[in-house]
């Protein structure tokens, strides 16, 4: 049982909360002791409140679970672990989430509550809802960053990011539905409902349009925000971020992948090599430049 509970929990799923240490990072402050631990210790919180809503979600989807070919196997849907378990897991999480969120600040709090909150929105209606289920998602990450930020004395942390960030999860999301909808065959209860309401040729130019805001955006922070070296050397980094982009819609488009993104980022070695580049090319500016 206590194997099926935290897969039920999809610790998979919690290297998204990794956004909550933007701040910290971009902020020139990886090295200072005390920020770094209370930023650590926001991921942790994040992690749980997530997995909470994962609990959630698979309760409140129990039935539909259960005709899903796939979903079908899920603790919670195949009856591994028992509905009340999961019930009092979700809630304990939460009475130990939201109070440990307060003592870090309240302010972090707040944000992890608009975190839970648009996330049960999700979970009940929001995620049948094309365009706005990935606004959602979205909204999601820029919340983590937005809750790094509280957990910190920010002095050199840009406004660009959010953007960034926003744009970054749009195209993660709507090369996800791509991806579904590319492996969608005949039966109506074997995939997601919202795939409905979209289409290849939509889903093509939405990817388009928000890559290359995506790359335009990075590019305009690199030497416009105001917190950077004075030489511009974060535009070094540049490359990375491109060529990450390019890698996932090759995935997407040419190898059919990234129904998961998160299991991307464990198996595919050029998107995992560009990434250490990247977080390594970031860190010289900040650090060494």
């Amino acid at each position: 049982m206590l194997k099926a509970l935290i897969k039920s929990m999809r610790l998979r799923q919690w290297p998204k909360n990794l956004f909550v240490m933007a701040a910290v990072i971009f902020d020139g402050k990886l090295f200072n002791t005390n920020a770094l631990m209370i930023s650590f210790a926001g991921v942790f919180i994040f992690c749980l409140i997530s997995s909470s809503v994962y609990l959630i979600n698979d309760i409140r989807d129990i039935d539909f679970d259960r005709n899903h070919p796939v979903k079908k196997f899920r603790p919670i849907a195949s009856g591994k672990l028992p509905i009340k378990v999961a019930v009092i897991a979700a809630i304990a999480l939460l009475v130990i989430s939201f109070p440990c969120a307060y003592l870090l600040t309240p302010h972090f709090a707040l944000v992890a509550g608009a975190y839970f909150v648009i996330n049960l929105l999700y979970s009940a209606y929001l995620k049948h809802v094309p365009l706005i289920d990935v606004l959602i998602i979205a909204a999601g990450f820029v919340l983590r960053v937005g809750a790094g930020v509280t957990l910190i004395n920010v002095q050199r942390f840009s406004p660009w990011l959010y953007v960034v960030t926003t744009l970054l999860a749009l195209y993660i999301g709507f090369g996800k539905r791509r991806a579904e909808l590319n492996l969608l065959t005949t039966e109506a209860n074997s995939h997601r409902k919202v795939l409905d309401g979209y289409s290849i040729p939509l889903l093509d130019q939405l990817i388009t349009i928000v890559s290359s805001c995506t790359i335009i955006t990075y590019s305009l922070y690199t030497f416009s925000a105001p917190n950077l070296p004075e030489n511009h050397a974060m535009m070094l980094t540049i490359p990375f971020v491109m060529y990450g982009i390019f890698r996932y819609l090759y995935l997407i488009q040419i190898k059919g992948e990234g129904g998961a993104p998160e299991d991307l980022l464990l198996t595919d070695r050029p998107l995992q090599i560009t990434i250490l580049l990247f977080g390594l090319a970031v860190l010289s500016v900040f650090y060494l430049v």
